[in-house]
């Protein structure tokens, strides 16, 4: 259930609660009519899931585009949700500008390849395993998994505990371009 949703849920039981408490005492002598109640629908837009500050957008060619259906594939292979494939595309486009990256010598991180920029020696497979969108999208997606509550928590958050990046905070600047991407591909 979404955290917010829940906090809200509670916070209006425990008024009721507090109303039954006060009210209750003085409400049972009253001789009012019982009034047929409804149960109210209460709908709360996650702020996790508003782009945060400026965005960037690039555009794409063909092996990007490519490179886009085979993360969403993957994510859906991995019975995850729309949200898991915005958080994976989004920090594609920060490591890799969604350019299935080989090693760069000198301009490399370390021995970072692929999409998401893994390293083979902290553990994320081989050069070729890492270099295969489906693989290395589906490693991205364990250790998505793997952080508790990612769905409900701002995209720039969640892949940075997957991640851990130099630079925490510029996976949010690919957040709607994300967002359109999965929009434009989960049903095609």
């Amino acid at each position: 259930m979404n955290t917010i949703f829940r906090k809200s849920m509670l916070s209006v039981a425990g008024l009721a609660f507090a109303g039954g408490v006060f009210a209750g005492p003085i409400a049972a002598h009253a001789a009012t009519p019982a009034v047929d109640a409804k149960p109210v629908a209460v709908t709360v837009q996650s702020a996790a899931q508003k782009p945060q500050g400026d965005q960037s957008r690039i555009s794409l060619n063909d092996e990007q585009s490519a490179n886009v259906k085979a993360i969403i594939a993957a994510t859906k292979k991995a019975g995850l949700p729309e949200r898991a494939a915005v958080i994976s595309i989004a920090t594609s486009l920060q490591e890799s500008k969604l350019e299935n990256l080989g090693h760069l010598g000198d301009m490399n991180d370390h021995d970072s390849l692929g999409l998401f920029q893994q390293r083979p020696s902290s553990g994320w497979g081989t050069p070729e395993q890492i270099t295969d969108p489906a693989y290395s999208t589906t490693a991205f997606l364990k250790g998505l998994k793997q952080v508790d509550g990612w769905q409900d928590m701002p995209l720039t958050d969640a892949a940075q505990t997957v991640q851990v990046s130099a630079y925490p905070d510029a996976y949010a600047q690919w957040e709607q371009q994300a967002t359109d991407l999965v929009g434009q591909h989960w049903n095609s």
